[in-house]
């Protein structure tokens, strides 16, 4: 199981194919983190002014058809995230029978992503 996280007015704009965020033309490939620690410290470190709410798509990389290559952050992974963690990148969009489940990121009063619930 690997993760994306995304604004929910994002994965919900063009519904009917795969999902090709930004970064799969920008950097080319879409970021995912391997576990939730690291995912909600993406969120924190990168999705504090993202538009909420915000979701964690939870991907079986089995069921993707782009490839999934594990590599370190370049040129650090973010705060929290000890060096050498290395993070699922997908060379590819992400298919929409991949996601098993949707989750909202939770925020604390501070701003800080802190946990993550079942989006409903």
């Amino acid at each position: 199981m690997i993760h994306h996280v995304v604004p929910a007015a994002d994965w919900a704009a063009a519904p009917a194919g795969p999902y090709a965020p930004g970064s799969l033309a920008e950097d080319g490939f879409v970021h995912c983190s391997p576990d939730d620690r690291v995912t909600l410290a993406v969120a924190d470190a990168f999705y504090r002014a993202a538009p909420r709410p915000l979701l964690v798509l939870d991907l079986d990389e089995t069921r993707l058809t782009a490839p999934c290559v594990w590599e370190e952050a370049a040129p650090v992974p973010p705060p929290g995230v000890p060096a050498g963690t290395r993070f699922p990148h997908v060379y590819g969009p992400l298919d929409r029978a991949a996601v098993v489940r949707v989750r909202e990121v939770v925020w604390d009063a501070r701003g800080r992503a802190t946990g993550l619930r079942d989006a409903g």
